[in-house]
This record gives structure tokens, sequence and C-alpha cells, in this order.
């Protein structure tokens, strides 16, 4: 069974961090195209940020460009989200997706997710 679990989240006041951590089971996804994505309390899930399976090549939603940096280590079949400056805006839950169906580095088209964690940001 294919799982990814995401860890990390919590509550912090707005200008701190966060780090965010997704760990795989049951396949490896060094060889997979993986993102991160947020759905806040009635609002549609979004892209955050995506990393590609070489280089690797990274991807940010205008917002949070300059303030999160994704990261992944193959070797322990996990990824990462670095979250600074946090406003609470960023408030929601977060999710880990792998295995990207298409090609598009902005797509919501992945095959497996985690559960979210939870991330608010107080004022």
């Amino acid at each position: 069974q294919v799982r990814l679990v995401e860890s990390g989240g919590g509550l912090v006041q707005a200008g701190g961090s966060l780090s965010l951590s997704c760990t795989a089971s049951g396949r490896t996804f060094r060889n997979s195209f993986m993102g991160w994505f947020r759905q806040a309390p009635g609002k549609e899930r979004e892209f955050v940020a995506a990393i590609s399976q070489n280089t690797p090549a990274t991807y940010y939603r205008d917002s949070v460009r300059g303030r999160f940096t994704i990261s992944r280590d193959n070797a322990k079949n996990a990824m990462y989200l670095r979250m600074d400056s946090l406003k609470p805006e960023d408030t929601a839950v977060y999710y880990c997706a792998g295995h990207r169906r298409d090609n598009s580095p902005y797509t919501s088209n992945y095959l497996y997710w985690g559960q979210g964690t939870q991330v608010t940001v107080s004022s």
C-alpha cells in the first residue's frame, strides 16, 4: 500500500517558520515529480510548490516564492517544505502529493496524496 504522510504542521505567529515533511512508503518516488498543496477553510485546494525528479527543478506559486523552499531526499523517499516569514493567509491544511500524471509543473493531477497537516499562522 502506497502512503504519503505529512508532519511538522502546527501553530506559529506571523513572521515565524515551520518545516513540513512528507514521508513516502510502499513505493519509491525518486523518479516522480512531487508537490505541496494547501486548502484553507471554504476555499479550493491550491498549488503551493513542486519539485522535479532530477536536478531538481522547483516551482512555486507567486505568493510563497522567496518565503517557502521545497526540497527532497530521494534516499529517504521524502520531500520537505521550509516555510519562512509566515503570514496569516498561509493558514491551511497542507498536503503532499506524488506521481504527477500530466506535464504541467502546477498541476494537481497526482496519483497519490497524503492526509494533510494543519498549519495555523496567528496575527
